[in-house]
């Protein structure tokens, strides 16, 4: 999509150069988090050097990916801490609770059943209705 014939506004070429310095806004708008008219509108308004773009800023970048490690060290965390609990599972009262579990919900849907059954499943149709959605009497 080249802009071939159009002349772009010089603020908004200002303004790509800012978001190509600062790829953090690109994952904002991806996320939904904003849109680029917000962006642009802010980024007109204040200006580049306004504190609220530290946090979208190269530098940033840095610790948000410290940050993602420690996420996934949390996660992996997590992971061994269901690994564990499943190994020190015992395995015949597992399998107790699974047959309880399946007993339950065979039993729920009996009653759901026989709920079902009951109902008719469409309601009689009237014979004397008339053939037409208008009603006229004959005078």
């Amino acid at each position: 999509m080249t802009n071939k014939g159009k002349v772009i506004h010089p603020s908004i070429q200002q303004f790509k150069m800012f978001v190509k310095e600062n790829p953090g806004l690109i994952k904002e708008v991806r996320n939904g988090n904003v849109t680029w008219q917000e962006l642009y509108e802010e980024w007109y308004l204040l200006g580049e050097e306004d504190s609220k773009w530290d946090s979208y800023r190269e530098g940033n970048q840095v610790s948000q990916k410290q940050e993602d490690t420690k996420e996934q060290e949390k996660s992996g965390e997590w992971m061994s801490k269901i690994i564990n609990t499943v190994k020190n599972m015992d395995q015949e009262q597992l399998q107790g609770q699974i047959g309880n579990i399946s007993q339950a919900i065979a039993a729920i849907q009996g009653v759901l059943s026989q709920f079902q059954g009951n109902q008719p499943s469409k309601p009689p149709a009237k014979r004397d209705a008339p053939q037409s959605p208008f009603s006229f009497r004959k005078d």
